[in-house]
């Protein structure tokens, strides 16, 4: 995985703030695999509730991440209840690594 504890913690704490802390954060995409380089960041987050807005949770987190990570894209998807089962979650999940 090609993430630095710093910026681990980082992601976890934005996270926290925004979506709450039963929020489980996937990292998955090329920055799992350690013979890739450069790349940006791609972050499952799965909630356990409804998300009454659920474009708007995503750009603010990715753009707090963006922000506290100096400019490194990030994108976020979300997953809830209350959203359509996307093939891109079983990827995610499938090869992604939980921070």
């Amino acid at each position: 995985m090609r993430l630095t504890e710093q910026q681990i913690n980082i992601i976890r704490h934005v996270v926290e703030n925004f979506a709450g802390n039963n929020a489980c954060v996937t990292l998955f995409g090329s920055r799992v695999d350690d013979t890739k380089k450069g790349g940006d960041i791609d972050l499952l987050i799965s909630l356990p509730e409804r998300v009454q807005h659920p474009a708007e949770l995503s750009a603010k987190i990715s753009a707090q991440l963006i922000r506290r990570l100096e400019g490194r894209k990030v994108d976020v998807i979300l997953s809830a209840p209350n959203l359509k089962d996307l093939p891109i979650y079983a990827i995610a999940q499938q090869t992604g690594v939980v921070l």
